[in-house]
């Protein structure tokens, strides 16, 4: 077995836009703690940005024992040239035995092309990370073959082991106000090269949903719905619980519902405090994406469906009749 002494520490690249962090990123240093004390080493935030210093007190709170600051104008916006040169540039100095990045449309550009200039291996999308007690290797853990089962990979022969993680699936750690890091600027030039791009000029679209994964309460729709028009009495439900609208992907592809509303393994993973699941079968690819939430809500007339399995509260019945009775229901109790 390789020897990797010279690396240490589990390090998370920590996203922000606009001065704003994403979720994933707080979700990833409350993993990152974890992993750190079975390691028996620390946290590092790598933060990127232009005039971005004052998150580093917000990513203390959150469990970081050390920030790596590197502020640049080519960071400013991202672009991948530069965050590569970045990132790449702290992995060689700091030698960190983890990386981490959020599986998300950054994470996943970002991610794969610094780990071929590193040259280490990258598991995207994992599900679970855990440290192996007898090696003390990363255990990444992710669904393959479309969710049909389960992969557990390591990298033996390579540091740092480096993985994306799908948002929602870790939990954050609680904050602690006014818990500090240790600041780290980190100065290095970034070169300009061929493959950057220049951004003349943002155009910012106006979206009115809101992202299910941050929502405390979820009504889902499956298959059984039978139709686009039978999705009105969830949003009915929604409404009265104040809620969001979510689909399975069999909904989706039906069209019954866009694909922002997606749960499940080529969806979201979401983690509310209530997940009503109407109609849903409960597919282990549907379940990679939910069965977290705390509590879970099944509405199915197939009492041998999985969704069962999973669910704290289950109900047998038509969903055509037993939805508009618990909206009227709960309107009731709320006048």
């Amino acid at each position: 077995m390789k020897q990797f002494s010279d690396h240490k520490g589990v390090y998370v690249f920590i996203q922000q836009v606009e001065g704003v962090i994403a979720p994933v990123s707080f979700e990833l240093i409350g993993k990152a703690k974890e992993l750190a004390k079975a390691l028996g080493a620390s946290v590092s935030a790598v933060l990127c940005g232009y005039n971005v210093a004052h998150l580093a007190d917000e990513l203390g709170e959150y469990g970081a024992d050390t920030v790596v600051l590197i502020d640049d104008p080519a960071l400013a916006e991202y672009t991948t040239e530069p965050y590569a040169q970045a990132i790449y540039g702290a992995i060689e100095y700091f030698k960190p035995e983890i990386f981490l990045y959020g599986a998300t449309t950054i994470g996943r550009d970002l991610a794969p092309r610094v780990s071929a200039r590193v040259h280490t291996g990258l598991t995207a999308d994992c599900t679970k990370l855990e440290i192996d007690p007898e090696t003390g290797r990363l255990l990444m853990t992710r669904p393959a073959f479309g969710g049909n089962l389960m992969a557990t990979i390591v990298c033996p022969d390579f540091r740092p082991q480096m993985a994306t993680v799908r948002p929602g699936v870790m939990q954050r750690a609680e904050r602690e106000e006014g818990r500090r890091a240790m600041v780290l600027p980190f100065n290095l030039k970034i070169e300009k090269n061929d493959c950057f791009i220049e951004v003349l000029d943002v155009i910012k679209k106006m979206n009115e949903s809101v992202d299910i994964s941050e929502a405390d309460i979820l009504v889902s729709g499956g298959r059984g719905m039978g139709s686009k028009e039978n999705f009105g009495m969830l949003y009915d439900l929604a409404d009265a619980l104040g809620g969001r609208v979510a689909a399975s992907r069999a909904a989706v592809d039906a069209g019954w519902a866009d694909k922002e509303q997606q749960v499940g393994q080529t969806g979201k993973t979401v983690r509310p405090k209530l997940y009503i699941a109407v109609g849903i079968s409960g597919a282990i690819q549907h379940l990679a994406g939910m069965e977290e939430s705390e509590i879970i809500i099944a509405i199915n007339r197939d009492e041998t469906a999985p969704i069962f399995n999973v669910a704290d509260f289950g109900v047998v019945g038509d969903l055509h009749k037993i939805v508009p009775m618990l909206t009227q229901k709960i309107k009731e109790l709320k006048n």
